[in-house]
């Protein structure tokens, strides 16, 4: 029998049972694609990650995306808890308040800050996402509150529907108000239609009014077309989201040379409050870098027997 321990912990949240849930398979030598897309199905959670000696010499070490049914090139949330997690099992030396690690992953090896705090506990990450990328405009509004169970007026008015990619293209759909977007309930083939003529593999609904008069954004992230219905905190479309909203005029910053700092939140529809942070360097009007952070609560520990 081969033995594989893993650590499950959520993500974006202070509390457990907060935030989204990633399991994490620190040491997955020796476990084949087949296997790790098993094992992901076996966990269940939105996503599944498995930590493998690089093949890049830059990168600390490679990490792999499995949902319940494909393996994506990149993942938000499940980078924030792969690296706190490691952190909490020794791997990293930690060197002071912030530790810049790196992972090899799909899309490239990009950077990942570890954040510690005055009592030497390592539980916030920081990660820079891709070059932010902006697809194509579904225009069919009609269509697109069909499939989302409302009506064209909870569409917003003046934003378009589109494309977005800091390493994971998704769908960005702007509704009207924050009872739109509790109202959404999914024509799930319809959405799925949608989806695959714009080359994404899922769709995220934002609405600018938010529970919380401190926070910028509300949003809903929905993915059945790689197995997961609704996911309660989804870091790579919030950077996705963040290059959105500036591209888009929505908030005022310096074209020159600035970072705009927003708060969102996610999960609460599904009792999983999420809170993700996301900053966006601009300069000379264009988005340079994009960053998405936020703690970590370790759940669970186990071995899984093969």
């Amino acid at each position: 029998m081969r033995r594989y321990s893993f650590i499950q912990a959520d993500v974006f949240t202070e509390v457990i049972f907060g935030g989204n849930p990633v399991a994490v398979f620190p040491d997955a030598e020796g476990l084949s694609d087949d296997e790790m897309q098993k094992i992901a199905r076996e966990m269940n959670l939105s996503e599944t990650t498995f930590v493998l000696p690089p093949t890049d010499p830059r990168a600390d070490v490679w990490v792999r995306f499995f949902t319940p049914s494909t393996e994506l090139p990149f993942a938000g949330h499940p980078t924030i808890g792969t690296h706190i997690v490691l952190a909490y099992l020794g791997r990293y030396e930690i060197t002071g308040p912030v530790t810049r690690v790196w992972q090899q992953v799909g899309v490239g090896t990009l950077p990942v800050d570890l954040i510690t705090d005055g009592d030497g506990v390592t539980n916030r990450a920081v990660m820079t996402q891709d070059e932010a990328r902006h697809g194509e405009v579904f225009t069919d509004k009609p269509q697109l509150a069909k499939a989302l169970g409302l009506e064209p007026s909870d569409i917003h008015p003046d934003l378009p529907a589109q494309v977005f990619s800091t390493g994971l293209p998704g769908l960005i759909i702007p509704l009207s108000s924050l009872d739109a977007i509790q109202r959404v309930k999914l024509n799930v083939g319809l959405f799925n239609d949608i989806c695959r003529s714009m080359s994404v593999t899922g769709g995220e609904v934002f609405t600018l009014e938010t529970l919380d008069k401190a926070h910028h954004v509300h949003v809903r992230n929905f993915d059945p077309l790689v197995g997961v219905y609704e996911d309660p905190a989804t870091g790579s479309m919030a950077g996705a989201l963040g290059a959105y909203l500036l591209a888009n005029g929505v908030f005022d910053y310096d074209p020159e040379a600035s970072t705009t700092h927003m708060v969102i939140e996610q999960g609460f529809e599904m009792g999983r409050p999420s809170l993700i942070e996301v900053e966006v360097d601009i300069r000379d009007g264009m988005v340079v870098e994009v960053r998405v952070g936020g703690q970590v609560v370790v759940v669970i520990e186990g071995e899984l027997i093969l």
